[in-house]
């Protein structure tokens, strides 16, 4: 009997610069945080924009910008798997 020996990939790590420049381009659709896996922050982003029809899509935007900076800054550190972002 032969015993295959399965090797598990190591998981992909998620990258600061990409996290950053959606957070700071496209945060006011919550796209950062769908990037590294916080859906729940995501969606809240998302439906503030969508459900206010824009008019309150400012707050998302600000929010957005911050948390790009932060993860160009360093200090965003993980992803929702707990991974640290390269």
């Amino acid at each position: 009997m032969d015993i295959e020996i399965m090797q598990e990939k190591p998981p992909v790590r998620k990258s600061k610069y990409i996290a950053g420049l959606l957070g700071i381009l496209l945060g006011w659709l919550g796209l950062h945080n769908f990037y590294l896996g916080f859906t729940g922050k995501a969606f809240a982003q998302l439906l503030i924009t969508v459900v206010s029809l824009g008019t309150l899509s400012w707050i998302s935007l600000i929010w957005g910008i911050v948390e790009g900076i932060r993860c160009l800054t360093g200090s965003i550190l993980l992803d929702s798997r707990n991974l640290m972002l390269r």
